[in-house]
Order: C-alpha cells, then structure tokens, then sequence
C-alpha cells in the first residue's frame, strides 16, 4: 500500500522568514512511496518567509515565511492508474508577533493566513504577500522535485503606521508590485527516514510599480523530518540581498528627512546592493486529528533575523530600532 510522501517543510524562504518570515521559506511538493512500516508511516508538512494603520497586508511581508501546512489523505491516493502527485488543498489562520518594519525594535500582533495546493500536478501557494505557481508538474512517486514558476508580491514595508515618532516624520512609504521568478530543488529520503526532506530555493523579484525601482533575491535551505505520524519539525536559513535603490528607499535619510525627524543623514545602505538580512526559522505542527495529511494541524514557528551592517547602521535601526528581529506566530490548519 502506498502512502504520501512527506511534504517539504518551508517552501523556500518558510519559516522564512519565518520566515517566516517568511518565509518559513518555502514550496511544498506532496509525493507518494511505500513506507518501509504502514503501521508507523508519517507526513512531512509543507511550510507555512508590513500595512494602513490596522492593515493586514503588513502581517505577511514577502520576505516572512510564517505559516505550515500539508497536503491532505485522499480517497485517490493509492489509485495505481495517478500519473500526478494527488490533488489537495489546505488553508491556515492565525496571529503574528512581528516587527513594525525591518529595524524595528517595536512588535505588533496581527493576523496572519495562509493557502496552498496542487492540481493535476501543478503547485500554487501565497508566501507571506506573494502568490506563486510551480510549472513543473510533480509525478507520482518522485524523490527530487524541481520548481520553477512566477511570483508576484506586494511589499508593505514602513506603509502603515509607525510608533516612533522620528521614524514616522520620515513618512510613509508606498505599496510596492515585485514581480519575479523562483527556482529550486528539494530531495525526500536524506537523512533520519525515508521522510525527511531537504530543499535549496532562489527567488528573484523586481519592483514594476516605481517604488524603489530596484531588486531583492534570496537563496534558502530548509530541512524537515517527521517525528511521528502526529508531529513535524522544520529548520530553515536564508540571505535577503537588495540593490541599491532598495537601501536607498527604505534605509537612507536625505537632508530633508533629517530635518523632519532629527535623525541624521545616512546615505550607506544605497550605496551598492549586497545582503540585507540573515534570517533563522524553526517550525513545527501538532495534528489534532491524530494524522498530519487530513483534518486540523496546530501550527507555530519562531524566526530570527539579522540586519546586513549596511542597513543596520541606518538611523531608522541603529538609533530608534534595534538590528535583530524576532517574529513568532502560531495557528490552526485545515487540510482536504
């Protein structure tokens, strides 16, 4: 009898940021293989990488990873005739702790929620503010997966509201539309069973809506095991590298900001494009249905982060804010 494989546990950036983030980072692929036990077979979980004053679009920046979730059993599933990895979908809700922007010392709680799938073959998944499709359809039964596909993502970073007055005199910053591609390759059967699961992935965005008119990418590797037909466990790491006119939108302060807010003038982070943040993620879940592939999985996940030297030394950081990011966050999932 055959029974899913194990899903990949951060999609690609996961947490992923959390990662996740988000960018817990990131995408999950349902396979199918004979376990070497029926009795004791188990499910790996797909990982789950700013806004208006109250505005959810803040609670999933492109860069956290924040949500896990898992394909589900289906009646379809030992069906000798699927060419395809089996169709499913799951959905995720619940609540974020994370900085108000990146360099942030302040945390805010807001809801977080999250959507995947797969049809005949074929992946889609929000990541943090990004939607993405996998164009390369899984086959039944495969052991490396590779993935290609679009993303679009909005970044809401410093667009909401910001508690530091200092900060908040610089002014908001408006939505940005990243467009982009992502790339990767994740392996099932590595090291503790034939379940647990180890991805690389590479995401390239390019701002089209005129904001900072630069560019962001981020290599990930995640790795994922279950400890039990009930429980998952995920690791993820990452590197955010920016252009220049990222630093230079987001972290620099002209002599006019200066002036409105009293923090100096800094010109470092939009002087040449290099990493911006390092990022850690740990992720698990807790299937209540006794089965991670159907029914409600509890989620949670804790992500740190790092700004690059570059960044950190910007006054919005080092003089208001704080360089190490914490984002935590937890919830409920379903899958069918």
């Amino acid at each position: 009898m055959c029974t899913p494989r194990p899903t990949h546990p951060f999609a690609l950036a996961r947490l992923l940021p959390l990662t996740v983030a988000a960018a817990f980072a990131a995408s999950a692929a349902a396979e199918e293989i004979a376990p070497p036990d029926a009795g004791r077979s188990a499910t790996m979980l797909a990982p789950m990488g700013s806004g208006d004053d109250d505005a959810p679009r803040y609670l999933q920046n492109n860069e956290i990873d924040e949500n896990i979730l898992l394909p589900a059993a289906r009646p379809d599933d030992d069906d000798p005739e699927r060419k395809w990895s089996r169709d499913y979908f799951a959905v995720a809700a619940g609540v974020l702790s994370t900085p108000e922007y990146n360099g942030a010392d302040e945390q805010r709680i807001l809801p977080a929620f999250y959507l995947r799938g797969r049809l005949s073959g074929y992946s889609f998944s929000t990541r943090g503010t990004n939607f993405q499709v996998d164009l390369i359809r899984q086959r039944r039964g495969q052991k490396t997966d590779f993935k290609f596909g679009p993303i679009i993502s909005l970044r809401s970073d410093r667009t909401g509201k910001i508690d530091d007055p200092q900060v908040a005199a610089l002014g908001k910053r408006k939505l940005a539309i990243e467009t982009g591609v992502f790339a990767g390759v994740s392996h099932t059967g590595v090291i503790t069973s034939a379940y647990d699961q180890i991805a690389l992935r590479v995401v390239a965005l390019k701002d089209v809506s005129g904001r900072h008119g630069s560019w962001a990418a981020s290599p990930t590797i995640d790795y994922g095991t279950p400890l039990s037909k009930r429980v998952y466990v995920g690791v993820s790491a990452s590197v955010n590298f920016y252009g220049k006119g990222f630093g230079r939108y987001y972290y620099d302060i002209d002599p006019a900001g200066s002036v409105a807010s009293g923090l100096p003038v800094y010109d470092g982070a939009g002087r040449k494009a290099g990493a911006g943040k390092y990022t850690l993620g740990i992720a698990g879940a807790y299937a209540l249905s006794g089965d991670l592939r159907k029914g409600f999985v509890l989620l949670g996940g804790a992500q740190y982060g790092r700004l690059g030297k570059r960044f950190a030394r910007s006054p919005i950081v080092a003089d208001v804010g704080d360089a190490d990011q914490w984002l935590f966050g937890g919830g409920l999932a379903y899958q069918f």
